[in-house]
Order: C-alpha cells, then sequence, then structure tokens
C-alpha cells in the first residue's frame, strides 16, 4: 500500500510539468520516447534473462500498453485541456480496470454501470458550459489514457499476483514502452520540436528516471500486493492530490462552484461502486 502512496504524490507533479512545460513546447512521441528509454536503461542492469519466453512477451505487452500507448494519449490531451481537466478526467480509471478484471476474470458486475454513468454525468457538469470539439477531443483522449493504463493494471495484476514482482521483470516491461514510442515517434514524430532549452530536458530526465522509472515500479509492485478493489479506489486519489499541486505552485485554472458539484457527483458514484461491491459480496 506505501509503495502506491509514493508513487501517487510522484505522479501528482508530472500532470503540471507535462501541461505547462512539454505539451507544445516538445513532441509527445518524442517526450514519451525519451521517457519510456530512460526507464528502460535504469532496469536494464537488472534484466532475468533466464524468463520464459511467453512471460516476457506479456511484459513487453503490457509495458506498450501502459506506458507507450497511454503515454501517447495522455500527453496529447494537454493540447486540448488544462492541467486540472486532464487529472480530474482521469476519474474513470478505476471503472475501467474494474470492468476489464471482471471481463478477464469472468465475474463481469452489471450495476457498476450506474456508477460509471453517474460519474461521467459529474464531469460533464464541471465542464458544462465550455464544451466544444477541443474539449471534446481531449476527453476522448484522456479515457484513451484510461482504458491503456486500466487494462494494463489489469493484466499486470493477473499476470504477477501469483509469482511475485522483481526488478529483473521490468527491463522487458519498459522495452515494450521504448519499442511503441520508437515506431510512433518515427511515423508521426516532428523533429522541429525536439528539446531546445535545459529546462525541458531536466523536466524530461525527471519523468523518465522518477515518474516512470521509479513510479511504474513501485506502483505495479504494488498493485499485485493489494485487490483489485483498493488498486481501484487507489487510482482516484492522485487527481484531487495533482489539482492541488497545480493550484498551489501554477494557479487555479478550474471554477471551484462547477468543481465541487461535480466532484459531489463523482463521489456519490464511487459510493454507489463501493454499495455494488458489498451487494457482489466482493
Amino acid at each position: 500500500m506505501a509503495n502506491l502512496w509514493i508513487a501517487t504524490f510522484i505522479w501528482a507533479f508530472s500532470f503540471p510539468l507535462i501541461g505547462h512545460y512539454i505539451a507544445g513546447v516538445v513532441d509527445s512521441y518524442f517526450a514519451v520516447l525519451f521517457r519510456s528509454s530512460v526507464a528502460f536503461l535504469i532496469f536494464l542492469p537488472f534484466l532475468n534473462l533466464s524468463l520464459n519466453l511467453s512471460l516476457k512477451l506479456k511484459l513487453l505487452a503490457i509495458g506498450a500498453l501502459q506506458i507507450g500507448l497511454m503515454s501517447i494519449f495522455y500527453y496529447h490531451s494537454f493540447l486540448y485541456l488544462s492541467v486540472s481537466e486532464v487529472a480530474l478526467f482521469t476519474i474513470f480509471t478505476p471503472f475501467y480496470l474494474s470492468l476489464i478484471y471482471d471481463l478477464i476474470s469472468k465475474k463481469f458486475k452489471k450495476l457498476y454501470l450506474i456508477s460509471i454513468a453517474l460519474c461521467i454525468f459529474g464531469t460533464f457538469v464541471i465542464k458544462f458550459e465550455s464544451w466544444n470539439f477541443n474539449s471534446l477531443y481531449g476527453f476522448v483522449l484522456v479515457q484513451m489514457a484510461n482504458i491503456c493504463f486500466g487494462a494494463a493494471q489489469a493484466l499486470y495484476k493477473i499476470t504477477c499476483e501469483n509469482i511475485g514482482s522483481y526488478k529483473g521483470y521490468f527491463g522487458y516491461f519498459y522495452l515494450g514502452a521504448v519499442l511503441v514510442s520508437s515506431c510512433s515517434f518515427i511515423i508521426f514524430g516532428d523533429t522541429q520540436l525536439l528539446p531546445k532549452e535545459p529546462k525541458s530536458w531536466i523536466i524530461l530526465l525527471y519523468l523518465g528516471a522518477i515518474s516512470s522509472g521509479l513510479g511504474y515500479y513501485l506502483w505495479n509492485s504494488g498493485a499485485i500486493r493489494v485487490d483489485s478493489g483498493v488498486l481501484a479506489i487507489m487510482n482516484n486519489a492522485i487527481i484531487p492530490i495533482a489539482i492541488c499541486v497545480n493550484a498551489i505552485f501554477w494557479g487555479i485554472d478550474f471554477e471551484p462552484i462547477k468543481m465541487v458539484i461535480g466532484g459531489f457527483l463523482i463521489i456519490l458514484a464511487l459510493l454507489l461502486q463501493n454499495k455494488f461491491k458489498t451487494m457482489y459480496n466482493i
């Protein structure tokens, strides 16, 4: 549990750093590639070459999904949404995690759809008067990132909860992300938007070594030590912390009244989800 909390506080600073200093300044495909490569190099010395091929391929695929594809959608969303909006819209991740985990486990819970709908409504309340194409497109990008992150967590938990999580695994995890981000940068990257200032390189190094390298290692190693319900709830812990960090260090960029009303509906959705878990005897 401690690993999850440490990762949460680390990631809380990633939202504003990406939103204020990377998005729109540095090519997002390069940012994801650089971040993944730094994390891979950190864990390369611990790479366990004796793992069976099946486990290696699974870890490669999970890393490609959780860091590679997720980060591409996530970085692009900052071009259309504010930092606080991106943080807020990650509220859906626990639902995707629960639903995908249930589907894989063949224990689908229909009542969860009610809490998902309420959560979506609460989010729309916050942006009701200012929804436009950019807002909608940004929202969709965050949801794609959420689905990738939630699905990868479910797959990692199912794959590793019976065998543990060790440093020797994570080289493959990050290698999967490097492969996806490399292909994306080669095909879609803009070499005119490579980092030009030392500040950009320093932030990218932080995102690669601390946010990606340490953060994902702590999060995934913690994920296999708790049940899926606790893991789903912890996915939401980062949201208020990230919004507070952004408000304290970079200024508030959301409307408090709408945030309170929408936040109340979202909290109500979470309470309903916990109620449904009780009904399902989880």
